[in-house]
């Protein structure tokens, strides 16, 4: 049988079910990452689980989110997450080192292996030819703990390559094209497996900012080739016994197709407050821009980072513009620096950021009131940037750069910037695990601020719950739980991240909760779309949450959800969530029996109506929600 390269990577590492889209097949796992805003919970879950040592072949505990220390919160989170590196063998990257997915490709990447992540851009390594998938904490702390991750096989979607890049265009404006002819939910259940002789134009850091945004199209993960354009990554990073050629069979099948011509794409900006709200940055006239942003693990490579010095040299930023700049990795940083490309970035005035998520994550430079942002990240949801009224534009380096300059959006001109031969290693941001067991540390570092997770209990046979809430169509995780400065250090405390559940869109949901003593939930399509961090999940946990009816849910968030022992349950006839009102009390019977079949009646009390309502999850799904969570059921748990 002919395979997609994402279906032998899958079946080379394949310990249960069969290879049929639509099942749930369990793997087994080379490697894993966290990152500090969502590390603090898998290591604590990692700590319920009473192992010993990771059962990978490597995990890798980055610091690069929550850097800003105006009190003592994310210190104490960052001295927590190494404390637990250092017990159960993992390497630590402390803060400065870089952002976990431009880090991971340079240093731990391959061709071919699984690689799992508490971030749900993690799929960013697909552009090494690896399977690299983003997950919920708890996912990663059992795969950790066990060395395996279930998951629905998803269908693939080739994306098919011709022709070659303009010389004014980036990997940015490939994938949103792709977004603009996808949209955000153009990807759920599939992979986005991209093929055909374009690919070979594209360098591995090019391939990486497509593959990173693919979460944004909703994917499972996204795969490229590996082939000489891989094997030149490699040894350019002194890795060249890390390569191995990867490709699909000639005769491979997909579900689903696109074919894009490169010698096509034109420089594109994603308009607020969506990644799929794309088109070019020449139908957009006289934007006139405050604040632009370069980095993120979307683009801050070197490449990236060099041409953006190209066409600052000898320049000078807009005096109506402030430009900050966050190089990918403590690497690119001293590279920068070596190569002049640093001065000239500062020669032009610009404000160069350590080699973190930043202002990605809302952590600091947030835009002025009412204020128009260009930023060179994955994601532009509305109030994400820490001011609510801000306008975030999303635009590749080389746009955001010559936009700087000119404080307009503004077309970029054509870059020739070469790809290096030879990369410099900072290794000392890393803290390597001690080889003997027995001298690794015993204890863990735990400061005043985290707290213990929330443990949800076995599923009753019955609800009568309250609708605290109804929302619209893709609702994010960033509505559920902001993220921003403000918020960030309190990852580690789901009392105090409580209060702030559902902000965006309302003011009380922690009151309401509260005086209904937990409820329901219910929502438009693609509930839970963005970040993977399951706090999303946690804090309805926390406030007694039981269930949330949705029309459709994104793929983390849903895993998430039943992770914590939430039940995810999709309209039958997307019609009845027309009918539901918030405080309406719904009624749920025998819902053991309801799971197993796949189908519960849903009765309203007060408008003495009923409706269907689905659960399409495997016995694995329905076990753990039986359990009342992955942690209650997983802790003994052998595959």
């Amino acid at each position: 049988m002919a395979y997609s390269l994402s279906y032998k990577i899958i079946k080379d590492h394949l310990l249960s079910g069969d290879m049929v889209p639509g099942s749930e097949v369990c793997i087994s796992i080379n490697q894993t990452l966290t990152q500090d805003s969502t590390g603090t919970m898998v290591y604590l879950q990692l700590e319920a689980l009473d192992v010993k040592e990771v059962a990978t072949d490597l995990s890798v505990a980055y610091i690069d989110h929550n850097m800003l220390q105006a009190s003592f919160e994310n210190a104490d989170d960052h001295a927590f997450i190494q404390s637990a590196a250092e017990k159960y063998g993992l390497v630590f990257s402390k803060p400065g080192g870089g952002i976990c997915h431009q880090v991971h490709l340079e240093r731990f990447g391959k061709p071919g292996l699984s690689l799992i992540g508490s971030d749900s851009h993690t799929p960013t390594d697909g552009g090494l030819g690896a399977l690299a998938i983003g997950a919920g904490g708890l996912d990663v702390a059992i795969a950790m703990a066990k060395g395996f991750y279930f998951f629905t096989l998803p269908k693939v979607y080739e994306i098919h390559l011709s022709g070659q890049l303009p010389e004014n265009c980036n990997a940015k404006d490939v994938i949103l094209t792709v977004l603009q002819k996808l949209s955000v939910k153009g990807g759920v259940g599939y992979i986005m497996e991209y093929t055909g002789e374009g690919v070979k134009s594209l360098s591995v850091t090019d391939r990486a900012t497509i593959c990173n945004m693919g979460a944004e199209l909703g994917a499972t993960t996204s795969i490229f080739p590996s082939d000489e354009r891989t094997w030149e990554f490699l040894k350019a990073h002194h890795r060249e016994e890390d390569y191995r050629p990867l490709g699909p069979d000639s005769d491979a099948t997909y579900d689903a197709r696109l074919d894009l011509n490169l010698s096509e794409i034109e420089p594109m900006v994603a308009k607020p407050h969506s990644p799929d709200a794309v088109v070019p940055v020449k139908d957009i006239q006289d934007l006139k821009v405050d604040q632009v942003a370069i980095g993120s693990c979307t683009n801050s490579s070197l490449r990236d980072m060099a041409k953006v010095a190209q066409i600052l040299d000898g320049k000078k930023v807009h005096k109506d513009v402030s430009l900050v700049i966050s190089p990918g990795s403590a690497n690119i940083l001293k590279e920068l620096a070596e190569n002049g490309n640093l001065a000239s970035m500062i020669g032009a005035g610009a404000r160069i950021l350590e080699s973190a998520c930043g202002p990605c994550i809302g952590m600091g430079q947030a835009p002025k009131s009412g204020g128009i942002s260009l930023r060179t990240f994955n994601r532009n949801f509305k109030g994400r940037s820490g001011t609510k009224d801000a306008s975030v534009y999303l635009v590749s380096p080389e746009t955001a750069a010559a936009s700087a300059l000119t404080g307009y959006l503004t077309l970029p001109p054509k870059t020739e910037v070469q790809e290096a031969t030879s990369y410099t290693h900072v290794d000392d941001y890393f803290v390597f695990p001690l080889e003997n067991l027995e001298d690794r540390r015993k204890d863990l570092v735990m400061g005043p601020n985290i707290k213990p997770f929330p443990l949800n209990h076995p599923l009753e046979e019955s609800m009568e719950k309250s609708v605290l809430l109804k929302v619209k169509d893709n609702v994010t995780t960033d509505d559920i739980v902001p993220s921003h400065a403000g918020l960030l250090p309190y990852r580690s405390n789901i009392p105090h991240l409580a209060h702030y559940a559902f902000t965006t869109l309302v003011d009380d949901f922690f009151d309401r909760a509260k005086a209904h003593e937990g409820g329901l939930i219910v929502a438009g399509e693609n509930y839970g779309q963005g970040s993977s961090r399951e706090h999303a999940a946690l804090v309805p946990l926390y406030l007694g949450v039981k269930a949330v009816l949705a029309k459709s849910f994104a793929r983390i968030h849903r895993s998430n959800l039943i992770n914590s022992g939430i039940l995810p349950l999709v309209f039958e006839n997307p019609k009845d969530y027309e009918a539901i009102q918030e405080g309406d009390v719904l009624v749920l019977e025998d819902l053991k029996k309801g799971l197993e079949t796949g189908r519960l009646l849903v009765q309203n009390q007060g408008k003495n109506t009923s409706f269907p309502v689905l659960f399409a999850g495997s016995e694995r799904e329905r076990k753990i929600l039986y359990a009342g969570g992955n942690l209650n059921y997983s802790k003994d748990l052998e595959v």
